[in-house]
């Protein structure tokens, strides 16, 4: 079990510098907005190109990011119940969650989109308006995003199931955002 907790620790650290990729996404995103702007509305003069980066850097905000917020337990929940079950059947909520739902339609989803990026890869597919780019490495997001968050999912799973055992101690207060 300690050989798994400890992979489980380097994996968060490899989610956590994705989830910073993620987080420099957003801010490119936000400056090549401001700037397309800019030049479209100022200059009278834009590209597609432009717009599509956005769309890629979305694609990594989202894809790269997921796993992260699954480290940090900040995932979108239904919080009707769980913010007041005690710490023991969250976890075991938590687990149901993940070995039921969370870890088999990560593991369909990466098995759907691998494909449609490999394909879109050997065709060096391009997209069709004028000035857009090359499409795999936006759709190379998808299979990469579901691995991490299948695998960091795993290491969920092992770390509660260690929690229960005694042998991990992790924080698991959940704070609902504010309504």
């Amino acid at each position: 079990m300690k050989f798994l907790i400890t992979c489980a620790e380097w994996f968060d650290g490899m989610s956590k510098r994705f989830g910073e990729v993620a987080a420099w996404a957003v801010l490119a995103s936000c400056f090549i907005s401001c700037a397309n702007a800019f030049v479209r509305f100022g200059f009278s003069n834009s590209s597609n190109a432009w717009l599509e980066i956005q769309w890629y850097l979305f694609a990594v905000c989202v894809m790269l990011g997921a796993a992260w917020v699954l480290r940090v337990n900040e995932h979108v929940r239904v919080d009707i119940i769980y913010g007041k079950l005690s710490a023991r059947s969250k976890v075991y909520v938590d687990l149901f969650g993940m070995v039921v739902f969370l870890l088999p339609v990560m593991g369909l989803m990466f098995y759907l989109s691998l494909p449609l990026f490999i394909q879109m890869w050997q065709t060096q597919e391009m997209s069709s308006n004028a000035g857009g780019l090359i499409r795999w490495p936006a759709m190379l997001m998808l299979p990469l995003g579901f691995a991490l968050v299948f695998i960091q999912g795993c290491f969920e799973v092992i770390k509660r199931i260690a929690w229960l055992q005694g042998h991990y101690e992790m924080n698991l207060v959940y704070e609902r955002p504010l309504q």
